[in-house]
C-alpha cells in the first residue's frame, strides 16, 4: 500500500512541477516561450519518462529554470534575452555529429545549444542528443 500512496505523491509532484514549467513559458509570451515550450515537447517525445522540475529559484527569477532529468540531469532550459539556452550537463561527454553544440564549449562538461529568434531546430538531431543523454545517464546510474 505504501507504494500507490508514494506513486501519487509523486504523480502530484510530477504535476506540480509540470505546472511550473508552463508557467514559466506562459510567463515569457514571446518568441522564447514559443522556443521553450518545442524544445520541451521534443524532450518529452525523445524520452517520454523524463521528470520536469523547476531549479533555482531566486528574487531576479522567480518562476526557476527548467530542469529535465532522467537518472540523472539531462538538460536546463535558460531564458535570456535574446536567447534560448538548452544547456546540457554533462554535453561534453555526448557525441554530436550534427554540430548542435555552438556554445559553452570550452567547459570540460557542459555543452549548450544557443537558440535565438526564427532559428530552426533540428528536430531529429535533438531528439537523437537527448536520447544520447538519457543512455549516458544510465550507463552511469
Amino acid at each position: 500500500m505504501k507504494k500507490s500512496g508514494s506513486h501519487k505523491v509523486e504523480s502530484a509532484s510530477r504535476e506540480s512541477a509540470s505546472r511550473e514549467v508552463d508557467a514559466r513559458i506562459h510567463e515569457l509570451g514571446d518568441w522564447r516561450g514559443e522556443m521553450l515550450a518545442r524544445l520541451r515537447t521534443l524532450i518529452k517525445q525523445a524520452d517520454p519518462e523524463v521528470v520536469e522540475e523547476c531549479k533555482w529559484k531566486k528574487p531576479s527569477n522567480p518562476g526557476g529554470v527548467p530542469v529535465w532529468s532522467h537518472d540523472g540531469m539531462i538538460c536546463t532550459g535558460e531564458t535570456h534575452k535574446s536567447v534560448v539556452k538548452m544547456t546540457f550537463a554533462k554535453g561534453a561527454f555526448l557525441d554530436d555529429p550534427a554540430g548542435l553544440f555552438n556554445s559553452s564549449l570550452e567547459g570540460n562538461l557542459r555543452r549548450a545549444i544557443d537558440f535565438h529568434e526564427g532559428d530552426k531546430v533540428n528536430e531529429k538531431a535533438l531528439k537523437a542528443l537527448i536520447r544520447a543523454a538519457v543512455a549516458s545517464n544510465r550507463s552511469k546510474a
